[in-house]
């Protein structure tokens, strides 16, 4: 590979750089020049390189802290990116016609920051806020600055996002943005990546180009294929890509990168870039040990960069165009008579089919399991708003994240079980203020005969653990209907946990769940001798277990919690105020589930009822849904006996 050396002699904040950067322009109020990016000339490309590099190391030694070496690797590839090819209105972040950049090696931060301030978003002073309390330059990328679509930062994330946009645009928006996802060579070991890299040639987004930077050094050492560019090229080749190996210090191989990517047509683009981290610094370039560590002596590492330049160019706009309108009225919601008997997943299916009638931005996804999910009920009413992901849980949510960024609102469904693989994506999409609507089916060991394997019992606490998150839980078809529809209008992440088997319809189709809420369907006012809380399937058994309890004199009020979190704390201290005994029951594991969040109600300080917890404690086999149930102990038999003993210990002298 050989290596060309852009830089020139030059200290401080010399503004005498008109010739690097081209002539014209318009003087800023520091001395610093404002050009057309697409006016650099060979030079002044150069110049800002090295500002990138420069503002990168500073800002990380005004931090104490930072990764300026990951950072001074793809100085070369930003500045090019920046000044030739991103199309963005940095005034008008919103702007539909934007293109997508997506800092996948989330830890070169400094290296955005810097790009920020080349086009005048960001200012020094904020610039050297790096890192610090209440800044909006955190140490990896999150949308509280404008620009930022996503968090980035746990590896292996940027690319399946920006899949997700890219079927936005190609798709949806039917606009000629661009989405740009800048990885690191350690993150391409990351399995989420290779699920994107096949979803993205499969449906030949030709409008995604992912720039590795090959830097050969990761967080201890060598990378697994350290320089050989042939390695990385050889596995995106097979997968469908168009590759494009390139020195990525050759600003001009680079640009010509860059230009082949937008010209290629019906396949992906992976730029190949071999450079050096610490590249421009003698005392780091190339060399283990330096990761996420300022530099030494920064004013030093400045002056052999060659100084500040003072580059301040103006970024390329999108060209005029609009999304299409998304239609918007009231969904017509399927009714269900009381008493029918349906499955929850089937009044999912029928209520996402008929919200997407009503709401053009309302899309579906799905891991290969539409027909047990019933998002299939979609994928045929709304084809075009339909995304298969396949058996790939971590591209599901990723996609999802994707498309909610450019105004889509998305409903994800797999089985409950198998969401568990993608947690941390979801944990990602909270640090991402995104608003997905996660659906999970075949919840619990109510499943029956599948076995284990099968079976979520561990999807609440999952959803219940991310930040901001709202977990839903029904129990009959109407009020899924309902909460299907008011998922839409939620913020942050939102599951809903559906069942494979056939319930009662319980509730009118006109009953209202707002998330927060939950249903009384039994009491009997202060004679009431326990509190029996409830969801989804177990209502039913705790319904059943009333009618038995009256039979031997004991009134019990029953709580349908359809909404675990937030968890409506009002009727449950009412509850425990008028009958002094609480007992949850669940189709779930006891850690983190309704048990917790019953529990979590009275744990500040308010007066605590005696509480009793039924859940699935033991290790299921096959068994058919009924014999799950009682073998876990939470069904009607298991109910009432939990009952008697509760309340035979309240009155026990």
């Amino acid at each position: 590979m050989t290596t060309q050396n852009h830089t020139r002699d030059q200290t401080g904040d010399d503004p005498a750089h008109t010739s690097a950067t081209g002539a014209g322009g318009t003087a800023g109020p520091t001395g610093e020049r404002t050009v057309p990016g697409t006016d650099l000339d060979a030079e002044g490309l150069a110049a800002l390189a090295r500002q990138l590099r420069v503002d990168a190391v500073r800002a990380a030694d005004a931090a104490g802290s930072g990764h300026p070496t990951s950072s001074m690797s793809a100085a070369d590839l930003g500045a090019v990116l920046l000044a030739r090819h991103l199309r963005f209105d940095f005034d008008r972040p919103d702007h539909p016609g934007n293109d997508r950049l997506v800092l996948s090696k989330g830890h070169a931060s400094p290296l955005l920051y810097a790009m920020y301030r080349a086009v005048g978003a960001v200012d020094d002073d904020e610039l050297l806020t790096y890192r610090q309390l209440g800044s909006r330059l955190e140490g990896h990328p999150t949308p509280r600055l404008p620009w930022v679509d996503v968090a980035t930062g746990s590896l292996g994330q940027g690319l399946p996002v920006g899949v997700g946009m890219a079927l936005a645009g190609k798709r949806l928006d039917q606009l000629p943005y661009r989405v740009y996802v800048l990885c690191g060579d350690s993150e391409m070991a990351e399995g989420s990546v290779w699920e994107a890299v096949e979803h993205a040639a499969y449906n030949h987004l030709d409008n995604l180009t992912l720039v590795v930077d090959v830097n050969r050094l990761g967080q201890r050492g060598p990378t697994r294929h350290e320089h050989d560019l042939g390695a990385y090229q050889r596995r995106l080749h097979a997968f469908g890509w168009h590759t494009i190996e390139v020195d990525g210090h050759d600003l001009d191989a680079v640009d010509r990168a860059f230009a082949e990517a937008r010209s290629t047509v019906r396949e992906p683009t992976a730029i190949l870039a071999a450079t050096r981290k610490g590249r421009g610094v003698a005392a780091v370039e190339d060399k283990e040990g330096f990761h996420g560590k300022p530099l030494k002596d920064t004013a030093e590492a400045i002056e052999e960069l060659g100084g500040r330049p003072g580059i301040r160019i103006s970024a390329q706009r999108p060209p005029d165009g609009d999304r299409p309108k998304a239609e918007r009225a009231t969904p017509e919601l399927p009714r269900y008579d009381l008493g029918d008997e349906v499955a929850t997943r089937n009044a999912y299916g029928e209520a996402l089919a008929a919200l997407g009638s009503a709401r053009g931005e309302v899309v579906a996804l799905d891991a290969e399991v539409s027909d047990s999910t019933r998002a299939e009920f979609f994928a045929k009413a709304h084809p075009e708003r339909y995304f298969e992901c396949y058996i790939a849980e971590q591209q599901l949510v990723a996609a999802a994240v994707g498309l909610q960024t450019r105004g889509y609102v998305p409903y994800a469904s797999t089985f409950a079980a198998f969401l568990t693989r993608a947690h941390d994506f979801l944990r990602m999409a909270a640090v991402s203020r995104a608003g997905i609507n996660m659906v999970g089916s075949h919840a619990g060991i109510a499943i029956g005969q599948d076995g284990p394997s099968q079976m979520g019992v561990e999807d609440l606490a999952m959803f219940r653990s991310v930040h901001g998150s709202t977990v839903l839980y029904p129990c009959d078809a109407n009020q899924t209907a309902k909460l299907v529809a008011g998922m839409a209008d939620l913020e942050g992440v939102r599951y809903l946990r559906t069942s494979r088997g056939e319930m009662p319809v319980i509730y009118g189709p006109d009953e209202e769940f707002p998330a927060g809420g939950s249903k009384v369907l039994r009491e009997h006012g202060d004679d009431d001798r326990a509190t029996v809380v409830a969801a989804g399937v177990t209502v039913h058994e705790a319904l059943k277990a009333a009618d038995l309890l009256a039979e031997y004199g004991i009134p019990v009020r029953v709580v349908d919690l359809y909404s675990v979190k937030p968890v409506d704390a009002d009727t449950l201290n009412q509850a425990a105020g008028v009958t002094g005994c609480l007992l949850t029951v669940e189709d779930h594991h006891p850690e983190g589930g309704i048990g917790d969040a019953v529990a979590e109600v009275f744990s500040d300080g308010r007066p605590a009822p005696r509480l009793t917890r039924l859940a699935v404690r033991n290790m299921p086999g096959s068994a058919t849904p009924e014999e799950q149930l009682h073998e876990a102990g939470i069904d009607a038999e298991a109910i009432v006996a939990a009952v008697k003993l509760l309340v035979e210990r309240v009155v026990a002298p």
